[in-house]
């Protein structure tokens, strides 16, 4: 099985500027786990998680602030033609949820996330609140 069987194609992204407020509004309005930060080229500049919600919100930072200055940055990315065994290693050892697919030039192409990955391979759908 290939990244490209269990990918998104409709990943939500967003811009460094959008305050903390906005993604966490973003990320339950369209019920995802992750935001991926673009720049007009649509190449990953930085992934905004449920996680990093829950912590900025923990350590009282500002919900005015930008994303830029609380994004993971070093994102880690796969590309489509991976296979499924590769993208299960990268999420392991970076213990990560969402794994932004990638062409050749960095560009966003999709995205493999558990969520998607339970529903597709175990048969459990995703919960909506």
């Amino acid at each position: 099985m290939k990244v490209r069987d269990l990918m998104i194609e409709n990943v939500i992204t967003t811009k460094e500027e959008t305050t903390i407020e906005d993604a966490i509004k973003i990320l339950f309005e369209k019920h995802v786990g992750a935001l991926v930060i673009t720049d007009d080229k649509r190449k990953c500049k930085g992934i905004f998680t449920e996680r990093d919600a829950l912590r900025n919100v923990a350590r009282k930072v500002p919900l005015n602030t930008h994303l830029t200055n609380v994004m993971s940055k070093n994102v880690v990315t796969i590309r489509k033609d991976a296979s499924f065994a590769e993208a299960k290693r990268l999420m392991i050892l970076h213990r990560i949820r969402h794994l932004p697919v990638v062409d050749k030039k960095g560009c966003l192409m999709g995205m493999l996330a558990l969520r998607r990955i339970l529903d597709e391979l175990v048969g459990i759908p995703p919960v909506k609140i």
